[in-house]
């Protein structure tokens, strides 16, 4: 049985934004770790004998796995509900990147880099459960919004320790091992959390999500909609592949790139939670134009329309994952809802594994077949959004009949 609530909404509400700043700080640790290694995957890769369909397919295949095992772990945490457990044995996998530094091979490199986002797949549908809880009491956009900020807050710093590392080494090597010392932060920070609130079930009353057998009103346009948009979202590995192979900026600029695209997404996922609480899942509609857009940019041989890209790059990712989690937890019942955040955000990266895929294969034929590629997808996501709106339309026409009709 879960802990009794605290004893005023107040006292509620406290409680809830500390466990989401904990929390918020375990990812801007893990974050750190895993983006500054990532900041920096297409061109390591690349050094070590790898081609940019190698790329696309490992960058791919890493979100893939990475997105498609939280159906598996998500149904896992929400039959046995030991969040904090799964969360604590997913971000221990992040301990794979620092041994990048003697991975030696391209296929050991690979090895690693899925590894660490296998990791990712055991820890987020528990810790997004846990956040969904949590989420209540503050608002369920701002709350996601607050926690993807910190997150993305990691994501910049790690891109900056490691341009520094290639700033005073010239190597790769001692950026990843300086990327080992803060996860020391994680465990601490996930033992405070657990401390504060062992079990998160007692922040959200029962019944507060939508009734059983209402999680999330025309489930497969939607489905179809996260498949198509995030089939046409651009991977920084990619991205960052081009400015190595093209030359279009210094090595040690690329992890700058990244950073910069982070920091835009802090702003875009505070601003998006607050918009989001008002006008709910519209805001997905900005995901084709912006993945579009990074698409015509972010592939240029000049540097400020690169970096231009990279920025607009950064904004889709401040949109996508909060909104998407957000609309889950506004939309599912409680006792579900870490069975359905496994089983929509494994669409989500299987879709990335299948974009990635595609564009790498495209690039080494021409950056225009890439372009033409993102706009066919993403057009089809605009008309599968239309759908998910005329499904959820019909729904509500049928509760309105069912109150009318008995």
């Amino acid at each position: 049985m879960p802990d009794p609530p605290p004893g005023t909404r107040e006292d509620l509400r406290d409680l809830s934004l500390r466990l989401i700043l904990l929390l918020g700080a375990a990812s801007l640790f893990g974050s750190l770790v895993s983006n500054g290694a990532r900041s920096v995957t297409g061109p390591y890769l690349l050094l070590l004998g790898g081609s940019a369909a190698i790329i696309g397919l490992v960058a791919g295949a890493g979100e893939f796995i990475g997105y498609a095992l939280r159906s598996a772990t998500g149904i896992y945490v929400g039959r046995n509900h030991r969040y904090w457990k799964a969360a604590t044995a997913g971000y221990s996998l992040l301990a794979a990147i620092p041994f990048l530094a003697v991975a030696g091979r391209w296929e050991n490199a690979a090895v690693l880099i899925i590894a660490e986002r296998i990791g990712k797949a055991v820890r987020t549908p528990a810790r997004d459960t846990i956040l969904s809880h949590a989420t209540t009491a503050v608002g369920r956009g701002w709350g996601f919004g607050v926690h993807k900020a910190l997150d993305q807050v990691g994501a910049v710093a790690g891109p900056l320790v490691m341009a520094a590392a290639l700033a005073v080494t010239g190597g790769y090597a001692q950026g990843f091992l300086l990327l080992g010392i803060p996860l020391a932060g994680v465990p601490i920070a996930l033992f405070l959390g657990r401390s504060e609130v062992p079990r998160p079930g007692c922040l959200e009353e029962e019944g507060e999500g939508k009734a059983e057998g209402d999680d999330l009103p025309g489930i497969v346009p939607y489905a179809a909609f996260i498949f198509l948009g995030m089939a046409g979202f651009a991977s920084f590995p990619l991205i960052s592949f081009h400015l190595k192979a093209q030359s279009v900026v210094p090595d040690a600029a690329i992890p700058l790139f990244y950073a910069a695209a982070m920091t835009v997404s802090v702003a875009v996922a505070l601003l998006v939670g607050r918009i989001f609480d008002r006008a709910g899942t519209h805001v997905l509609l900005a995901i084709p134009a912006l993945s579009i857009t990074t698409a015509v940019l972010a592939f240029s041989p000049e540097p400020a329309v690169a970096v231009a890209g990279s920025l607009i790059w950064g904004a889709g990712i401040g949109i996508f994952e909060p909104v998407l989690r957000a609309s889950i937890a506004e939309s599912t019942t409680t006792d579900r809802r870490g069975r359905v955040y496994g089983s929509v955000t494994a669409v989500f990266g299987t879709a990335w594994f299948v974009g990635s895929a595609v564009m790498g294969v495209l690039y080494d034929v021409s950056i225009g077949h890439i372009v033409a590629y993102v706009v066919i997808v993403e057009v089809a996501a605009v008309a599968a959004y239309l759908w998910m709106c005329r499904s959820r339309i019909a729904v509500r026409l049928q509760e309105g009949l069912g109150d009318i009709i008995p």
